[in-house]
């Protein structure tokens, strides 16, 4: 390169050129000056004495989801949950129904809650646009990354008290008492019993606050024999939990769990394996399950089992004088 031609003071310097403007760009360490943004709302509180997250020491679960007609479902998701939308699988909207056995460990103890939860698969009605084009198998697979595809709770019976009060003030859940007959698969069973069974049944709050009084009144049960079916396991978590709280609105709170779910995909074959009886049409729950679910087919099932942490062996004798 030739170096640069010295300057000719006698010959007057040309004006720079006028530049075009242009896009503007920040300096750099700086950052735009943006639109002043929409206010950040604040957490829900947590009220005392719970602290989050709240911990599952073991969870046994069953699954049952329905694909249905989606004009009743849309009809009870506006009264319970408006600021939700039902989510849509080729058409058609879909109920599940979940039933919950969980330990939790507590400074001074432990407790067992068992717990069944009616609801319909939604989403926040202004994200629709964000939302991942899938079909039902799709999302039980855990396809939508998003997790705004979660559960709209419409009912959740409970056993334990502490679990009612802890979900109505924590999560805005539908909670009330109910008490359950279950029968499940476990280690501690025969190897080859794959059923689920669980009656629920209405309750009430004891005298002491602190109890409830089991009820003669069966409201619904529900039936699964997945005996011979090959599960498939899933990554379908983090599930988010939609609740409505009358004045501060809706709110989501997430669940992880650490382990796959296993997932049966239900047909015409193996459709007569599920059933679910309304035994109280004329009860709350009742008159949703027949009005959302009726006959429709079972689409799919799904089971959680947490695993064993120990195991107490069989004894053996042993000889005196040994």
């Amino acid at each position: 390169m030739n170096p640069p031609e010295p300057l000719d003071p006698t010959v007057p310097a040309r004006p720079a050129p006028t530049p075009t403007p242009g896009p503007t760009r920040p300096s750099a360490g700086r950052r735009p000056v943006a639109e002043a943004p929409e206010r950040r709302r604040a957490l829900p509180p947590v009220p005392a004495p719970y602290q989050l997250p709240f911990h599952y020491g073991a969870l046994h679960t069953v699954g049952l989801d329905y694909l249905v007609d989606p004009e009743p479902v849309r009809e009870v998701l506006a009264e319970h949950h408006p600021g939700l939308a039902a989510a849509d699988f080729d058409g058609r909207a879909c109920v599940s129904l979940n039933y919950q056995l969980y330990f939790a460990q507590y400074p001074t103890g432990g407790g067992i809650t068992q717990e069944v939860e009616v609801n319909i698969i939604a989403h926040p009605a202004g994200a629709t646009g964000r939302l991942p084009a899938i079909g039902y198998q799709q999302y039980a697979r855990g396809f939508d990354q998003t997790k705004l595809l979660g559960i709209a709770r419409i009912h959740v019976l409970c056993d334990n008290p502490l679990a009612i009060d802890a979900g109505r003030r924590l999560y805005a859940e539908p909670k009330y008492p109910g008490c359950f007959e279950s029968v499940m698969p476990s280690l501690n069973g025969p190897a080859d019993q794959r059923i689920w069974s669980v009656v629920c049944r209405q309750a009430e709050p004891g005298a002491d606050g602190g109890t409830l009084e089991p009820g003669d009144r069966t409201l619904f049960a529900l039936h699964a024999d997945l005996t011979g079916l090959t599960p498939e396991p899933v990554n379908n978590t983090p599930i988010t939990g939609y609740g409505t709280d009358p004045r501060a609105g809706l709110l989501a709170g997430p669940m992880n769990v650490y382990q796959p779910y296993q997932h049966h995909e239900m047909d015409a074959s193996t459709g007569d394996r599920v059933r679910l009886v309304v035994a109280d049409p004329t009860s709350g729950v009742g008159r949703h399950l027949t009005a959302l679910v009726g006959d429709a087919p079972a689409a799919g099932v799904w089971t959680y089992q947490s695993a064993p942490v120990a195991a107490h062996n069989r004894p053996y004798y042993i000889p005196s004088g040994a």
